[in-house]
């Protein structure tokens, strides 16, 4: 009997980590245990259609981490994530929206930033795909956002609001607050992986904006960062990152990278784990394996 992709995510999203660490992944409703390597590769098993193939090759190394931070960001061609005036919806395809819903449903937490719930209210939950919705983590630093944004009201999933000072008063009591630091208008993204740590919260993806995306890369705060490119040329717009500048391309972060087709859209994830780089400065180039 050939083995679906659903009945690989339902195995995925029962695996433990240290289990797809030890090569093993345990089918549910049988007996049957699939070997995994490290790169999600499954040698020797010709009952796996070629979907669940790919869905192992992308997510189970994901999945083994014991402690994941992901950032994901789609962008077009020419690296803009939205137009001059924040249009976005969308830039990439169905198959990178339930790309990411996947990332979704694999962590413990999703953090975005408050122009990611101005511009596009996002409601941060599971639908596209099976699996429980992760806490929303929603950075406003300034103490800007309004109440009536779908992330605060909506109570299908648990929400943090990590805010600087006093938060806006009329945000819903259900909505757990946690003061954080400010400096120069933001959070210390190590303040932010300490303090959900702290929660618990170990598994996390940062899904945007491109700024706060920046800063988590800058900081070397992440294990992985999900690139998906829009065959789309946006011309002037909001570029997907804001690094900073380097001198020489010695410099230039050259992680191990896998790639993955996602319909008409490429998908680049992005190996972080092995940078020795201290917070606060980019990782280090590393030779691709």
């Amino acid at each position: 009997m050939v083995t679906t992709q659903d009945q690989v995510w339902q195995a995925l999203l029962q695996a433990s980590p240290a289990s797809l660490r030890a090569c093993r992944l345990a089918l549910p409703g049988s007996n049957a245990v699939l070997d995994v390597d490290a790169a999600g590769h499954v040698p020797g098993h010709s009952d796996l259609d070629a979907d669940a193939r790919e869905l192992l090759r992308l997510y189970a190394p994901l999945k083994a981490r014991q402690v994941l931070r992901v950032a994901q960001i789609g962008q077009s061609l020419d690296g803009r994530i939205a137009t001059e005036n924040g249009h976005s919806q969308f830039v990439t395809g169905s198959d990178d929206i339930l790309h990411l819903h996947r990332l979704r449903a694999l962590v413990d937490a999703v953090i975005v930033g408050p122009g990611t719930v101005l511009a596009d209210d996002p409601q941060l939950t599971v639908r596209r795909v099976s699996g429980d919705n992760p806490v929303r983590v929603v950075l406003d630093p300034r103490d800007t956002l309004p109440a009536g944004r779908k992330v605060f009201q909506d109570q299908r999933s648990e929400t943090l609001l990590c805010h600087g000072g006093e938060p806006v008063g009329e945000i819903p009591a259900h909505v757990r607050r946690v003061a954080l630091p400010v400096s120069d208008g933001v959070f210390d993204p190590s303040a932010i992986v300490a303090a959900l740590a702290r929660r618990g919260l170990h598994r996390l993806l940062i899904e945007g904006g491109g700024r706060t995306v920046s800063r988590f890369l800058t900081a070397g705060q992440l294990t992985d960062l999900s690139v998906t490119v829009a065959p789309m040329l946006i011309g002037p717009g909001i570029p997907a990152f804001t690094l900073p500048a380097i001198s020489d391309l010695a410099q230039a972060l050259r992680p191990p990278c896998r790639q993955f087709s996602l319909g008409e859209d490429r998908l680049y994830l992005f190996d972080l784990s092995q940078s020795t780089a201290a917070p606060g400065k980019l990782p280090n180039s590393t030779i691709r394996p």
